[in-house]
């Protein structure tokens, strides 16, 4: 037995399985607020009866089951999706295969089979709008009707608002489309990331005084072009700068990408794995006539973005370790 954040799989034999578990079940893309307060209650219910609580999700997105030639903009893939739960003080996480056989499965067996079968729950929080089964006839209200007879407990938790707007992962994507970054950071409780390995470029930066770290993000990426402050780690380390998310219209008007100076630092970092965290949006992507005003602008840029890191002292992702 583990003690740190331990991750069961369809194919995780039942002997590993922590039964008598509480699960917060959803899909936790982005892992937001709203996912947070379902994430508390079944916390604070583990925590009463002393059992542990696991997160019950779903992989990959359902919505990329039901629509797979429809771009899927994902707030967090697998892995960030995982970390971002490991940092919340649950004991795992349970990832389910969404495929046919997933989606063709009722809601009852998906209740007395999986949920109380294979995991032996004792409880369970929900958000107000999760559903699940085939035709998504499972609900929260089908949970609580069903739960005196299993023996369970449900909470199942209201939206949560912020300014009187509920949070949700669609709020959140469009907030990012937008370059809403202050208010894409408010609705998940921390600054939205990514992670990527650092690849060879054009070494263009370089010449201009500005070497960068290039990451190839996923081509469904909805984040708005332009420049941003961001706050980068790598392993425990955090190192601040300024990156540019787009194609590079002064130069090939390419393939998007991000690229990341980071403030004094000397270092090789191709093939490295960093997570960029993103602080503030500074400017849309521009056009530029000649280099001297692309690094004039670039100067401007670096000074408004090391300004704003400093208004957010600290401003991270709280991620957890996976098993």
């Amino acid at each position: 037995m583990t003690t740190g954040f331990t991750v069961i799989r369809d194919n995780t034999p039942s002997s590993a399985i922590l039964r008598g578990a509480v699960v917060a079940m959803g899909n936790f893309d982005g892992v937001h607020l709203g996912h947070r307060a379902v994430i508390d209650a079944a916390l604070q219910m583990g925590k009463a009866h002393g059992r542990p609580a696991l997160a019950l999700t779903f992989e990959p997105h359902p919505r990329s089951f039901f629509s797979p030639n429809t771009p899927q903009f994902r707030l967090t893939d697998e892995t960030n999706k995982l970390r971002l739960l490991a940092g919340t003080g649950l004991a795992g996480a349970v990832v389910m295969t969404f495929d046919k056989n997933r989606a063709g499965t009722s809601a009852q067996d998906f209740i007395h089979h999986d949920l109380i079968g294979r995991l032996g729950i004792s409880g369970i929080a929900v958000g107000y709008d999760f559903h699940f089964g085939k035709g998504r006839v499972g609900s929260p209200s089908l949970l609580v009707a069903e739960a005196p007879r299993l023996g369970i407990e449900v909470d199942v938790q209201a939206h949560v608002d912020i300014q009187e707007r509920p949070v949700s992962s669609s709020a959140i994507r469009m907030a990012l489309a937008e370059g809403q970054i202050a208010d894409a950071t408010a609705m998940l409780g921390g600054p939205w990331f990514v992670t990527g390995k650092v690849v060879h470029g054009e070494k263009r930066g370089r010449d201009l005084g500005y070497p960068t770290a290039n990451i190839r993000l996923d081509k469904n990426c909805g984040l708005k072009h332009g420049i941003y402050a961001v706050r980068v780690g790598r392993g425990s380390e955090r190192i601040d700068g300024v990156a540019s998310f787009g194609r590079r219209p002064t130069f090939d008007n390419g393939a998007p990408l991000l690229e990341v100076f980071l403030f004094d630092f000397k270092g090789d970092l191709y093939g490295n794995l960093l997570d960029v965290a993103f602080i503030g949006f500074i400017r849309e992507e521009l056009k530029f006539d000649n280099i001297d005003a692309l690094i004039g602008q670039m100067d401007d840029d670096s000074a408004r973005a090391r300004a704003q890191l400093a208004a957010a002292p600290g401003a991270f992702p709280k991620l957890g370790a996976i098993d």
